[in-house]
């Protein structure tokens, strides 16, 4: 299973440098791209950034709540992290072990 990324072109291109080599773009598509995302099962760990999971929020959550995998990682944009932002692999930490994990 592979890392991919779900962001704009900044992102991707700080990603990439850190060793993700599949990063999908989106221009007008958004909703067509991530199906076509979806429907890849060598996604282990997709990254998507928090403007765009704001914006599939309704397809987000069915896919959350129906699959495993790809674990999705809500990670900030250029613009820094959005006030109201649920992190949603700290809730799998405590779903998981039963702890919550704190800075």
């Amino acid at each position: 299973m592979k890392l991919a990324a779900f962001c704009d072109e900044d992102t991707a291109i700080g990603l990439q440098l850190s060793g993700i080599k599949t990063a999908f773009i989106p221009k007008n598509n958004l909703l067509e791209l991530w199906h076509e995302i979806t429907q890849n099962k060598d996604i282990g760990i997709l990254f998507i950034t928090e403007k765009i999971a704001e914006e599939l929020e309704k397809e987000l959550k069915e896919f959350r709540i129906l699959n495993s995998l790809p674990i999705i990682v809500e990670i900030p944009d250029k613009y820094g992290r959005k006030p109201n932002h649920v992190d949603y692999v700290n809730h799998l930490i405590k779903k998981a072990v039963g702890i919550e994990v704190k800075k």
